[in-house]
């Protein structure tokens, strides 16, 4: 077993905070590491936590990591950016708002970007999921960046959802567009002392109504962060809803289907990179991009010829 894989079983901080930094860096030692964590995870209780912005996202994190920690639980957030498009990093607005808990030894809290990741989550930040499991956790929060058609990642790592949706935020119609009736293990109404609620909650069990289709309803729960209210309710639902996924034959589909899913996404990763590394480690073949005479299509199935004639060479 990997060095650092020990320390970080057991509660070396300065070793978890070195192992996600290894994920976020693709350091070669990456995938060593994660198959020797792997083998002695934890089983922590992953949840996402996502809806658009401005929906109190932080704020309910915030308020339940102090519930938590009440609870005698630990706690591990991983709080997902958006990337800047000129320094490639993350805003770290949510630590801003979590800072009453930097102190604590029970709680972590790391902001990471999204890289450009179509799916709103980078490979490095499920990567991080999985050294925060292994260091023993009982809870890992993730907070994404919002919800949008393509930023559905969450549902294929985490084991239960939560969509935070605001009364008088917009059409609700455009919500459902995006795709959460998917995703949504559970629906948190935030913001809860806003009028609007009741309108809100129909229209929410008039769509469960039409399109549910499985064995496990989605509850709706009303919260107010900033008044602390509706935490009990909210973790009494996702604990229900963990059970439901452990007593049940359709948690060990998810199961079975969120493994697939990551094999299939660190295969894709390692391909991506080694072709990168195979352009961009050789001056000429950079050229034939940016002073490229013929329509993109060609120039990448060129290069990916020229790749896998070279044996798909790793980096």
């Amino acid at each position: 077993m990997h060095e650092l894989a020990e320390r970080i079983q057991q509660k070396d901080l300065r070793a978890l905070a070195r192992g996600i930094t290894w994920m976020e860096n693709d350091h070669p030692d990456k995938l060593q590491l994660l198959s020797d964590l792997y083998a002695t995870r934890k089983n922590a209780h992953y949840i996402g936590i996502t809806g658009s912005p401005g929906a109190g996202k932080s704020s309910l994190v915030n308020r339940m990591i102090a519930y938590l920690r009440k609870q005698d639980l630990t706690v591990a957030v991983i709080a997902v950016d958006p990337t800047s498009p000129f320094s490639g990093g993350a805003l770290l607005g949510d630590r801003v708002r979590m800072n009453e808990h930097f102190t604590d030894p029970g709680v972590y809290i790391r902001s990471m970007a999204t890289r450009g990741s179509l799916g709103g989550l980078s490979r490095a930040t499920k990567d991080s999921l999985r050294v925060c499991d292994a260091f023993g956790f009982d809870v890992i929060l993730v907070e994404t960046v919002g919800v949008g058609q393509s930023e559905l990642d969450i549902m294929k790592i985490v084991d239960t959802t939560a969509v935070v949706l605001t009364p008088n935020s917009g059409d609700v119609l455009q919500i459902f567009k995006a795709g959460i009736m998917e995703i949504a293990d559970l629906f948190v109404v935030n913001k809860a002392d806003l009028p609007g609620v009741r309108k809100l909650k129909t229209q929410l069990e008039e769509f469960l109504l039409i399109s549910h289709s499985n064995d496990w309803y989605p509850p709706i729960v009303e919260t107010v962060s900033t008044e602390n209210k509706g935490m009990e309710q909210f973790w009494q639902h996702l604990k229900e809803h963990e059970h439901f996924l452990h007593d049940t034959a359709q948690g060990d589909k998810r199961r079975k289907q969120q493994f697939v899913y990551e094999v299939y996404d660190v295969i894709r990763e390692e391909l991506w990179q080694s072709v990168k590394h195979f352009i961009e480690s050789d001056s000429d073949k950079i050229k034939s991009i940016t002073h490229a005479e013929e329509d993109p299509y060609s120039t990448a199935k060129h290069l990916l010829t020229q790749w896998k004639l070279k044996g798909g060479h790793d980096r």
